[in-house]
């Protein structure tokens, strides 16, 4: 049976045939773009699953055990990168869905222009394909390493891809969130099988510091790589992207109020951030287990499977794969449809319009089949699960910077939002020529730039930080140079844009026939802004549901990582 018990072959199976068949079933829902794309029907307890089950995936366990069984327990920041970030979640929810859109390009089409809205739908069609390419390579190498190599890689990838393709290009965002909250439940169920067997094989926490000599290992925050610096800068470039990766929108718009969006999306990351504490003791504990063993760090996660699971129990590596594949289906099918929807919605449906809404919903079910077919090459062309994750981390900032720019100052122009934009991704290439960067380490007087650039494995490299640093800053100055510079967006555009930002969405309010347009019955509440003295800055002030959600956010933050400081120290 491949290397697998017949209790784990069958437990498989009936997975992915009840999967696909719930998922199927769910296309009746599908009447019109709005159903395939961004329907508002959801309550709480599906939109928590759905963010989970979105968020989370198998090569986050495995980036997370891999830094964790090379770095230490510092290597959980490979995660928790997004950490400090995730109150700010219970802010931005409401605001994703007053925009009233079904896609974040309609966004930038409200706030700039069209030309704005395809270049985000091209740079997040990118990003999404990117993200699918990085999930399916971290599933390969659980997978490989799971079997024992008595399955292909290719062949498992392609049929977990298969699957998903099936069931979300015939129901749409809605198969998505019904899938999600199965498969997010199996997602924590494989997150933390795992960790109670592996950490009682190598004598619980406080056995681990018998084989594992070195004390820089147990520190949370590294003297060297992961340091104080870099948890800061990654948290920082982490929010400032989060609003510009496609599927957010979905996350945070699909629920029928703002408070299902708030609830949904920051609870199901903060169930994301739990999970993240077992990777880590998982990969943690693979360095007193497996000793001095030569291991590609990429399999470890999949390895600790193998090992330890079928000795307890036929069945349980079933599970495990099942939850493998539950938190693969289940992020890849939401990015499907969120890559398709940019490319319909405002791409394909401006130069093909006056199309019946069956038109549009074939063509966003074609493009998906061709942005899964762009991650899978990525996929292959990857080096390995943490250097895909770190291509991925420098993706969606690009346009966050344009993001937030336009949204909290009235004076960001179209071509500003395009400077910044560009410029970001220039800076992001210019520091990575080797070229520039030995010139920068032989320039005279120098100092700060040598202690910046390293070398590694014979080339020039900078320091992760400090190359986020530069492409902030300089997308930045730019965006405000260049909008001081030229033609501001007409003022009634502009008007329209933030009266989304501060109108509450109705109970009944159901989707808009247009994207980003306020319902007939709607009443837009007079300006409460935080400066109400400036002209320029739209700043509003927070409701007291948005300052005591966030303050409570910010004590979950710190109750978790005084927990993984408790238990791993």
């Amino acid at each position: 049976m491949l290397g697998l018990h017949i209790a784990d072959v069958v437990t498989l199976i009936l997975y992915l045939l009840g999967i696909t068949l719930i998922g199927i079933r769910s296309a009746r829902l599908v009447k019109s773009m709005s159903d395939f794309f961004m329907p508002r029907r959801f309550g709480k307890r599906m939109l928590v699953m759905h963010s989970f089950a979105t968020g989370t995936h198998s090569d986050q366990g495995v980036s997370v055990a891999s830094k964790a069984f090379t770095n230490g327990l510092s290597g959980i920041w490979y995660e928790w990168l997004w950490l400090f970030g995730t109150p700010f979640y219970w802010l931005i929810a409401p605001v994703m869905r007053r925009f009233r859109a079904f896609t974040t390009a309609d966004v930038f089409e409200a706030r700039f222009n069209r030309s704005v809205a395809m270049l985000y739908a091209v740079i997040g069609m990118l990003n999404l394909m990117v993200t699918i390419g990085i999930m399916l390579k971290g599933s390969g190498a659980i997978i490989a390493s799971a079997f024992g190599d008595n399955v292909s890689t290719e062949v498992a990838i392609a049929v977990m891809t298969v699957l998903f393709v099936i069931y979300g290009i015939a129901g749409g965002l809605s198969a998505a969130i019904i899938t999600d909250f199965i498969q997010g439940i199996l997602t924590v169920v494989f997150s933390f099988l795992l960790l109670p067997i592996t950490l009682d094989s190598v004598g619980g926490v406080q056995g681990l510091h018998a084989p594992i000599a070195n004390p820089d290992l147990f520190s949370i925050i590294a003297p060297y790589e992961i340091g104080l610096f870099y948890i800061i800068i990654i948290g920082l470039n982490g929010l400032i992207g989060i609003v510009t990766q496609p599927h957010i929108m979905g996350n945070c718009a699909a629920g029928r109020t703002e408070m299902d969006g708030r609830v949904g999306f920051t609870a199901g990351n903060f169930l994301k951030r739990f999970c993240t504490v077992a990777w880590t003791l998982i990969g943690f504990s693979a360095i007193a287990y497996y000793g001095n063993q030569e291991i590609d760090p990429d399999q470890i996660f999949g390895m600790m499977a193998r090992d330890f699971l079928p000795a307890i129990m036929p069945g349980l590596l079933g599970i495990f794969l099942a939850g493998l594949l539950a938190s693969l289906m289940s992020s890849c099918d939401s990015f499907m449809i969120a890559s398709s929807a940019l490319f319909t919605e405002n791409i394909y449906k401006p130069l093909r319009s006056g199309k019946d809404q069956r038109h549009y919903v074939t063509v966003g079910r074609i493009v998906s089949l061709f942005i899964v077919a762009g991650g899978m090459a990525f996929a292959f062309w990857l080096p390995g699960v943490v250097a895909g994750l770190e291509i991925f981390w420098k993706i969606a900032p690009m346009m966050g910077i344009a993001f937030w720019l336009g949204l909290f100052w009235r004076r960001t122009t179209v071509l500003g939002a395009w400077a910044a934009t560009l410029t970001g991704f220039f800076v992001w290439w210019l520091t990575e020529q080797q070229l520039v960067l030995n010139l920068l380490s032989e320039f005279p007087g120098a100092d700060f730039l040598r202690l910046v650039i390293s070398q590694v494995d014979g080339s020039l490299v900078i320091y992760l930080p400090w190359q986020m640093v530069f492409y902030l800053l300089a997308g930045l100055a730019m965006g405000v140079v260049v909008s001081l510079l030229t033609k501001p967006v007409d003022d009634q555009k502009l008007d329209r844009f933030y009266a989304l930002v501060r109108t509450p969405v109705l109970t009944d309010e159901g989707n808009p026939t247009l994207p980003c347009t306020l319902p007939a019955n709607a009443t837009v509440p007079p300006k409460d802004k935080l400066f109400p003295s400036s002209k320029q800055l739209e700043i509003l002030k927070p409701s007291k549901v948005s300052i005591a959600g966030f303050l409570i956010s910010c004590v979950a933050v710190i109750g978790l990582v005084a927990m993984f400081f408790a238990i791993t120290q």
